[in-house]
């Protein structure tokens, strides 16, 4: 097994049996927890079961069904492409990596049921719901190894296939660097919903580099170019725009979030959802 990797675990493992012993997941709940599914419409439902939200989005009639929550399902999706391999290698991944294994092993210490999804350009990471350590780590390792460089994920078809793959309402954390136009509202409807931003500090601070060759890691080219005073400008521009549009997305939908920069330590960070 890859020793960094190694580490990573046993320092999650570590931190969750300490530091969050006793934050039990189910303190992030909000009001209103208790629907059973959300299912199409059927002849002789009560149409004031309707959710006209997702109705108008999938256009066709949509009920929610209520009962009483018996069991916490946890389920951690990332969304992954080559934008997480940024400045001098893969950080970013890794981070994310670490923060999706500190919230497995905090289910399953809760008793908890968890479900891991990994969307990629090229396949779908999927652990089946389970409380057994093996799914957990087994997920996690393919987070840490499946190659991003050159790939590019269209998030808006991984977001519906989410919708669509999980029935059971979860407490469902999407991870991943929200660098572009992310719609969460169709999740958020069906289960409760916190989104964990994964960024290198370089992009929201970005330094002047004078004459450079950039690579982007999604197509996998290379530009040379002058990376000055007016391109940081002009870049910052376009990040704030995006991040303006995302906390208003978040803010409209009751969507929590944490940000998470890869000079940090996540459990510091999550530890402020448990409390």
């Amino acid at each position: 097994m890859n020793t960094s990797f190694k580490a990573l675990q046993l320092k999650a493992r570590h931190q969750v049996y300490t530091l969050l012993s006793g934050n039990n997941l189910s303190r992030l709940h909000g009001e209103g927890y208790d629907f059973s599914e959300l299912r199409e419409y059927q002849i002789g439902d009560d149409i004031r079961k309707i959710n006209w939200t997702i109705t108008a989005k999938l256009g066709k009639p949509y009920i929610k069904e209520l009962h009483a929550n018996r069991e916490l399902s946890v389920v951690v999706a990332a969304l992954m492409d080559g934008s997480l391999y940024f400045a001098k290698g893969n950080e970013k991944q890794q981070k994310l990596t670490q923060t999706a294994m500190l919230l497995a092993y905090a289910a399953q210490h809760n008793g908890d049921l968890f479900t891991g999804i990994g969307y990629t350009q090229n396949k779908t990471l999927l652990s089946a719901p389970s409380k057994q350590l093996f799914h957990i780590e087994h997920f996690v390792k393919a987070l840490y190894d499946t190659p991003l460089l050159g790939t590019t994920l269209e998030s808006k078809a991984s977001l519906k296939n989410l919708f669509t793959r999980l029935h059971k309402p979860s407490l469902l954390f999407v991870l991943g660097d929200f660098l572009e136009e992310t719609d969460l509202s169709l999740l958020a409807q069906k289960h409760e919903v916190i989104a964990v931003i994964i960024r290198h500090r370089e992009e929201e601070f970005p330094k002047k580099l004078g004459e450079i060759t950039l690579h982007d890691p999604r197509k996998d080219q290379k530009t040379d170019t002058y990376f000055g005073r007016r391109s940081i400008k002009r870049y910052l521009a376009r990040q704030r725009e995006n991040d303006t549009k995302l906390m208003e997305h978040f803010a409209r939908y009751d969507i929590r979030y944490v940000k998470i920069f890869t000079d940090e330590e996540p459990i510091e960070k999550l530890l402020t959802l448990f409390r």
